[in-house]
């Protein structure tokens, strides 16, 4: 479009993009799954278990490699935080919790006791202060 003296020109809106759409758990585990993360962990008698393989682990054994946290729509209360834990046999996998005070207090003990990897965001949180 041509400019003619005195009129500013005419610059066009960028196209409209999709609203991108809140982090689900649903969604972080299948993202995570896709990246390798496909084990199932539960805290039983203090030890992590992979629920498929029935394999235990101790503290130690277990490093956080991330971790995310999910407050409620309708009620911020209603918090969780899901691990990608990796074994130091190679296995990985997820475990899920929910956070403040719904926490399970045998997840939160062992987690306690567990490595997190430096990540950028580990300083706004550490299982430790769970």
């Amino acid at each position: 479009m041509p400019v003619t003296i005195g009129q500013p020109p005419v610059v066009q809106d960028p196209p409209m993009q999709a609203p991108t759409e809140a982090a689900t758990l649903a969604g972080v585990m299948d993202d995570l799954a896709r990246r390798g993360f496909t084990e199932h962990f539960t805290v039983v008698q203090g030890r992590l278990r992979a629920a498929t393989r029935g394999t235990t682990f101790s503290a130690d054994q277990v490093v956080v490699t991330e971790y995310h946290r999910f407050e409620g729509v309708s009620d911020p209360d209603d918090m969780s935080i899901l691990y990608a834990l990796e074994t130091r046999n190679g296995l990985r996998g997820t475990l899920a919790d929910a956070f403040g005070v719904y926490a399970d207090p045998a997840v939160g003990a062992f987690m306690r006791m567990v490595v997190v990897r430096h990540l950028a965001h580990a300083a706004a949180f550490n299982p430790r202060d769970r």
